[in-house]
């Protein structure tokens, strides 16, 4: 298994696209029922190969990702060969808060100087799809392009 079994709630969303997945690996409603009873394991697998195609075509279309917590706040730029890095930090003893875009957006107008900004590139060191995985493992979540242009301007 690349990534993870997909949540029950996920396989829901993906039922039918499962249904299909099976009919294409040769596997109709009768033998997907006879499977689940009779041979857990090899139904384990179909399960195992559908969720890992399905989070590689979701992080294959993945392009900006972020994660915050009460003093920082990350997003990266998930490019072809290489992640990109914007972070925005609290200085110690600052009084703002980067959980939300709201506080974001105030730290931003109202205490810039209670900020420090930090921007890097690296390029990926265990294929893109894993490494956006692994990000996701650790708490990052979808983030937007906009989001990242106007980190983008503050930070140039």
């Amino acid at each position: 298994m690349k990534y993870r079994i997909l949540t029950s709630e996920e396989l829901e969303v993906f039922a039918e696209d499962f249904k299909h997945f099976l009919i294409v690996n040769g596997v109709h409603n009768e033998e997907w029922v006879e499977m689940n009873q009779s041979d857990v394991e090899k139904a384990k697998q179909f399960v195992e190969l559908f969720s890992d195609t399905v989070l590689q075509k979701v992080y294959e279309k993945l392009k900006f990702i972020e994660h915050r917590s009460e003093k920082s706040c990350m997003v990266f730029k998930l490019n072809e060969e290489q992640v990109e890095l914007i972070s925005v930090n609290a200085k110690e003893g600052a009084n703002v808060i980067l959980s939300t875009p709201q506080s974001i957006h105030e730290a931003l107008v109202n205490s810039p100087d209670q900020l420090t900004f930090f921007k890097s590139k690296k390029p990926y060191t265990k294929g893109r799809e894993l490494e956006i995985h692994k990000m996701l493992e650790q708490g990052c979540v979808h983030s937007s392009e906009a989001f990242w242009i106007s980190l983008e301007k503050v930070v140039a």
